[in-house]
């Protein structure tokens, strides 16, 4: 047979375009998908699906030589099925990888085992939804394309008392003044991280005329520039002159709140927030507090309650611009997910 491709039957809800995209590459793999319900281990799955005579079921096993399990609980008993194992990847949907007594026994038959070298596959479709909250949250396209559903009273940029004067509505303006508004070319934009994200969501804003400076203390100097940014070594620095401020860095141990509350509070008066990693690397109910006082403006994806209730005060309000924590899975990252995978086995 070769080439086996075995998918748990809940792997789907969370990647549901990988295993298909994963098939083409190996299109002559045989391809497993258990029963819903079902969450026996590899062997005993592979088993099954075996020929009817068991005494051939050992040859479904023994032939395989390239194995890809997708959310599969796998034991060691399992793997010596497959004696002439050659390559693997064991890949967990959320809460199913591979143990270390797995790993030492594949080490010790001599089998290739493949894992994601990082999470970069789904860093393109963040960045890039980043960059939309950041221009939406400049322009306030959410807010203008709600209320034109409901009211023709956007389309009146006639000043109050049909004066001009300045700083005050005038045609065709739709932005918020009292806010970052208008072209990310020129802005101050910064950025808390310089990883697959957040180097990817700085080379955009760089390229769109941006002023854009990091801090991360463990990247390298050649990320800042492939990025466009410049290094800033303090935090406290990063924040002081911010009109566009996004942290942008996975939630762990050591980053959690690590943009306190006095980071928050040290933002300039107009600054738009954009939070698409995760919200909780912020203290925020500094945040919040200060959006609901006018003094900044938000643009996230992520939230430090997911979902947000209805009712939330963060919900609806016109320097807010909010989406239900879905930039990554794109169809896109699903496939990415997968050739990062893919890519690591010997040619053919």
């Amino acid at each position: 047979m070769g080439d086996l491709i075995v998918v748990h039957p809940d792997f789907d809800g969370v990647w549901p375009f990988a295993a298909a995209h994963f098939h083409t590459f190996w299109p002559e793999a045989e391809l497993i998908r258990p029963g819903h319900g079902d969450d026996r281990p590899l062997g005993e799955v592979v088993a099954d699906a075996g020929p009817a005579d068991r005494a051939e079921v050992a040859d479904l096993a023994g032939s395989v030589t390239r194995l890809a399990t997708l959310g599969m609980k796998v034991t060691v008993e399992c793997l010596r099925k497959f004696g002439t194992l050659e390559e693997a990847t064991f890949q967990a949907a959320y809460d199913r990888g591979l143990d270390e007594e797995c790993r030492a026994y594949l080490a010790e038959a001599g089998v290739a085992v493949y894992d994601h070298p990082s999470e970069g596959f789904w860093s393109q479709s963040v960045a890039e939804f980043g960059l939309a909250l950041t221009l939406c949250g400049l322009r306030r396209i959410p807010q203008l394309h709600r209320e034109i559903i409901d009211s023709q009273s956007p389309w009146d940029y006639e000043p109050p008392g049909g004066r001009g004067r300045p700083g005050a509505r005038g045609q065709q303006f739709g932005d918020d003044p009292a806010f970052a508004s208008g072209t990310l070319a020129g802005k101050r934009v910064r950025i808390v991280g310089a990883g697959n994200i957040a180097s990817r969501y700085a080379s955009f804003a760089s390229m769109l005329g941006a002023d854009v400076a990091s801090w991360d203390p463990y990247a390298t100097e050649p990320g800042f520039h492939r990025a466009g940014a410049r290094r800033v070594y303090h935090l406290d620095q990063l924040v002081s002159d911010a009109e566009v401020f996004a942290p942008m860095v996975p939630l762990t141990e050591s980053t959690h709140g690590l943009v306190g509350g006095g980071h928050i509070d040290a933002l300039p008066r107009g600054c738009l927030v954009v939070l698409v990693t995760r919200a909780l690397i912020c203290d925020m109910e500094a945040v919040r507090r200060r959006v609901l006082a006018d003094e900044l403006s938000l643009a996230a994806d992520v939230w430090d309650v997911e979902p947000l209730p209805p009712g939330d005060p963060l919900l609806g309000r016109h320097n807010v611009v909010h989406t239900p924590h879905n930039a990554g899975r794109t169809i896109d990252a699903n496939r990415a997910w997968v050739e990062k995978l893919v890519a690591q086995f010997r040619p053919r």
